[in-house]
């Protein structure tokens, strides 16, 4: 990358860990909450860091940067979370300049998904941009590179079926509950979080449950209500959850607590409960499932769908990566650009300087010089200029360097290297 103009590093790296290497204790070790964020991007740019995206969702934990050594965003992984540099280890992926590239967009596109066809994580990475963004931990290359995986990400989605029968995380815990219980619709539901897996989780049981004895807590009791407003649902306090367990006969959990909300002690094990924990990480505390009566499934259980719609999905993954192929292309010549970006810079400069320097001597010369239609001439010529100049080194890749090396040359720029 240090050829492009990019970074003072010469290196983009991705490193990270996600659902097919580490369970969800070690992703949960790994996790990051928004603060946290927030304190790795500035620890970042105090190391020297200068353009960085961190995402954390219940099935990945990744960070993508410019450093000298991945070793600097690792550590800067372990630094803010419960995870140790040898556990990240044993689970992690580094991947190096356009390996990371092509990472990210199978990331951001729904191919590297616990649940192919999963574009929820599109929105992560919006998200993880704003925050680097706000900052100042950004660069063209990452905003562009960005942008490039939202448009892939988007041509997929329409242009091909791999999200046909729209699944996910939340959609799965529903599919599970219809499969498993008898007469659903007739069953107490308690959902325990208002996130946005939680959200999205309540509309699908309402959806396709038909159950009107759905109950929703939340700790902030208002964001509850904000969501049970929409469905007509039940809200209770954060103090009546332990009440409302031994009343219910499933148990969604999908809180963001970093420990265990869901103990031994908050549930009646006298009747069968059924708990689905969609926390990363596990918000119900392991030796629940010691309880009679009680059954517990964590989101890898759920995630682990082979249904006649995955399968389906998989038909498509070719037509996806044809268009991550094309996107990919036209980065790689926008990066291309970016070995010329110096010296066409300077040489627009210096065409100026020597406009500017010839109007002052006609200025001088002419009477009634008509100073305004110069400028408009002088300028559209100089724009033309660089165009044929720019067009020729997008054009020609094989010649750039020598091309740059003349350019340099004939109009004794100044060295336009980094």
């Amino acid at each position: 990358m240090k050829n492009y103009n990019i970074s003072k590093h010469n290196s983009f790296y991705a490193i990270g860990l996600n659902y097919q290497k580490a369970d969800a204790d070690t992703r949960g070790h790994f996790s990051l909450d928004e603060e946290q964020k927030k304190a790795l991007i500035l620890d970042a740019k105090s190391d020297g860091i200068d353009a960085i995206l961190v995402t954390s969702t219940c099935n990945r934990t990744e960070i993508y940067g410019f450093a000298q050594h991945p070793f600097q965003l690792i550590k800067l992984l372990c630094q803010h979370t419960r995870g140790t540099v040898e556990e990240f280890e044993k689970v992690a992926y580094v991947y190096k300049n356009q390996e990371a590239i092509g990472h990210i967009f199978k990331v951001g596109t729904g191919l590297d998904s616990q649940i192919l066809g999963d574009f929820e994580i599109i929105s992560q990475l919006k998200y993880a941009f704003i925050l680097s963004k706000n900052k100042e931990m950004t660069n063209p290359f990452l905003e562009r590179l960005v942008n490039s995986v939202i448009q892939a990400s988007k041509r997929i989605k329409n242009e091909t079926g791999i999200s046909s029968g729209a699944t996910s995380v939340s959609f799965a815990s529903v599919q599970y509950i219809l499969n498993e219980v008898e007469d659903v619709s007739n069953k107490k539901i308690l959902l325990f979080g208002t996130g946005k897996i939680g959200r999205n989780t309540c509309e699908n049981l309402v959806k396709h449950t038909k159950n009107d004895h759905i109950t929703l807590i939340n700790r902030t009791k208002g964001k509850a209500e904000k969501v049970a407003g929409k469905f007509n649902l039940i809200v209770k306090d954060h103090a009546e959850l332990q009440a409302e367990i031994r009343d219910t006969d499933i148990l969604i959990v999908a809180t963001g607590a970093q420990n265990p909300t869901i103990s031994k002690e908050l549930i009646y094990s006298k009747k069968n409960l059924l708990i689905l924990d969609l926390s990363i990480p596990k918000n119900v505390a392991d030796d629940v499932v010691d309880l009679e009566n009680v059954t517990v499934l964590h989101l890898d259980h759920l995630s682990k769908m082979t249904d006649e719609t995955l399968a389906n999905r998989k038909k498509f993954i070719p037509e996806a990566e044809a268009i991550i192929a094309e996107v990919r292309k036209d980065f790689n010549a926008w990066l291309e650009t970016r070995k010329f970006a110096p010296t066409i810079k300077a040489l627009k400069k210096k065409l100026r300087t020597m406009k500017d320097a010839e109007l002052d001597f006609q200025r001088k010369k002419i009477a009634d010089f008509n100073n305004e239609h110069a400028e408009i001439v002088s300028n559209r010529i100089i724009q033309k200029i660089m165009n044929q100049f720019a067009n020729h080194l997008r054009d020609d890749s094989n010649t750039t360097d020598e091309s740059l090396e003349l350019i340099q040359k004939v109009f004794q720029l100044e060295d336009t290297r980094n």
